[in-house]
Parts: C-alpha cells; structure tokens; sequence
C-alpha cells in the first residue's frame, strides 16, 4: 500500500503539471486580456479623455492613444514582457512554494482572497454534501427494500420532480415564495450571516446562521437527491439479490441482521469510497449560480468574475488549489477501497 500511494503522488506532479501547462497555453490566445481592459480604461476613461494610470514610475497619457512606451510600461506592469515559457516556469516554481501570487484587479494576493471566500463555499458545500448522504442513504436503503411498492413509486416520482428542477430554478422559487418575493418573508434574500451578527449570543448566531442558509442548501440539495437516492438503491438491489442473501435466509437469520451485518457492509463500498471525492466537489463544483442568486460571496462567484477579467493569476491559482484537492480526493477515493474491505489490495500484493 505504502509503495502505491507513493506511486500514486509522485504520479500527481506530471498530471498537475499538464493541467497548468494546457490552462496555461489556452489564456494567451483569449482577447481580452489584462493589458487590453486597462488600455480600453485608460483611452475612455472619464474626466474629457484625461485618465492617470500608475504602472512602474508613472504614466499620464491625455486623449488619443497609447504610445510603445506606455504600452511596454503596460506589459512590463503585468508580466507580458517575458516570454510565455519564461512565465509558465516562474509560475509553476511560485507554486511548488504555494506562493500563488498576487490578483491584478483585486490588489491582494490569491491566497488571501481564496481564504477569505473559502467560509461561504464551505458552509455550502459541507451541509449540501452531509444531508446528501443523510437522506439519500436511508432513503435508498428503504426504496431497495420496498422494490416495486407504492412508496417505492411515490417516492421515484418525487425525486424525479426534483432533479428535473434546476438547483437555480428552484433557488428562485424559493425566494419568490419565502425569501420576501410575492409571498412570505420568512428568510433572508442574501449573506451568510445577518449585519448584527458579532452582538448576538452564541445561540443567536447559530440560528442566524442556519436561517441564512437554509435556502440555498435547499436549492443544492434537491438536485443531488436523485443521483444518489437511485445509486443506492441500485447497489443495494444488486446485494440483496445474491447468491449469499439467499443462503443466509436459508440458514433462518433474521432479514434485519441480514440487511444492516452483511448486505450493508458489502453495498456501502462503491458508496463511502465516493466520499472523498464528492466532499471536495461539494464545495467547488455547482455553486455559482447558488452563490449568484442567493448573493453569496464564495469561490463560485469569485472563480468567474476572476475568468470575466482575464485575472490570470486568480485563475491559474485557484485552478492550482482546485486541481490538487482534486487529485488528492481522488487518491483517498482510492485508498479508501482497501479500508473499507481489506480483502482489496493494491499493486498486485497478496
């Protein structure tokens, strides 16, 4: 196991290498970019054609537009004036320090704008991912065991109703009806947490808390129901209809002992070995119409507008953090099948 694993992260390097290196290659042929929108803001700002700008020493251009000097003051400003090779390796050496650089629109470095958004998308992520697995594996469990009954139709039918419902349809719903649209306004249309937060007793701001992002979970929730709801119970069917259910019945074990000692631990497999992967993908994946409708400042939100404004190095940063969690996610996923039932080895071990 120790000589996969070790396999398995030396093997990250060249994957996570490639993944920057294609990102990286793609954005210098996209219009648009930095050096573009600060020229574009420099030759129509306002003030009668007079606009200052402050690259390096200083630039002052009045009407018109911009002259070789101010250009390369532009470039130089931005790191256009290396070669792209020359700035795909100083990158990629600022990141094995996890030193992810500094925003050009936002004037702060990646990393403090990556945790400062991080506490939104993980509140997000966390329940959505928790009462995803709460009550889809109970329910799939009961849908498995109930095959073919009416609750196994009521409740196919109400799932489908709501994974055929956008998560930002019905996040719009949800505020036309309780967020103070045409009905009720019984929740907070936007934030994580109200303006009188640090005042309230601790009590008080779990309440706050919750009762700022009930909603959005809501609308994250209902789309994922369905998914794994049916992946549950299809595992489930699949253990109950084996040869050793059938035996053990015959051997007069109890159904309950049956289900929860050894159909329980064999169909659960497929299931937690996924946690690693969909806990990461809960808090990255998904969330910007969510984080857009309900106004919540995350990294959903943050990743697009950074897209928008060519911000490459918020970009490439968090596409960096993004894609190592990924990978490391995917690694315990792995991992996690030799945990759950020994008997599966890795490497060819015996």
């Amino acid at each position: 196991m120790g000589r996969y694993i070790l396999q398995r992260l030396l093997l990250l390097i060249p994957t996570l290498l490639g993944i920057l290196a294609v990102t990286f290659a793609v954005i210098q042929f996209v219009p648009g970019g930095p050096v573009e929108q600060m020229v574009q803001q420099l030759t129509q700002g306002g003030g009668g054609g007079e606009v200052a700008a402050n690259a390096g020493g200083g630039m002052l251009k009045r009407g018109g537009g911009l002259g070789a000097d101010e250009m390369a003051a532009l470039n130089a400003l931005y790191g256009f004036d290396k070669p792209p090779l020359t700035r795909f390796v100083e990158m990629v050496g600022r990141f094995a320090r996890f030193d992810l650089g500094e925003s050009f629109f936002h004037h702060q470095t990646v990393f403090e704008l990556v945790k400062e958004k991080m506490p939104v998308s993980m509140s997000l992520g966390l329940w959505t991912f928790l009462l995803t697995y709460i009550i889809c594996i109970p329910l799939g469990i009961m849908k498995a065991v109930r095959d073919g009954s009416r609750f196994d139709a009521v409740s196919g039918m109400v799932i489908l109703v709501g994974y055929t419902i956008p998560p930002f349809v019905l996040g719009l719903v949800l505020l036309v009806l309780f967020g103070g649209g045409s009905f009720f306004a019984w929740f907070p249309q936007g934030g994580l947490v109200s303006d009188d937060w640090e005042s309230l007793s601790f009590g008080g701001k779990i309440t706050d808390y919750l009762w700022h992002i009930a909603l959005p979970v809501t609308a994250s929730v209902a789309g994922n129901l369905a998914v794994m709801t049916v992946l549950t119970k299809n595992v489930f069917l699949e253990e109950i209809r084996r040869q050793y259910v059938y035996t053990a019945r015959a051997k007069g074990l109890p159904e309950r002992q049956i289900l929860m000692k050894h159909v329980f631990r064999n169909a659960m497999i497929p299931l937690i070995t996924g946690f690693p992967a969909a806990f990461i993908g809960a808090f990255f994946t998904g969330s910007l119409l969510i984080e857009t409708l309900f106004s919540l400042d995350g990294l959903g939100l943050l990743s697009y507008e950074a897209v928008v404004k060519r911000d490459y190095p918020l970009v490439m940063g968090t596409l960096y953090v993004f894609t190592l969690m990924g990978l490391l996610a995917k690694l315990l996923s792995d991992i996690s099948y030799s945990w759950v039932d020994p008997r599966i080895h890795f490497g060819g071990q015996r």
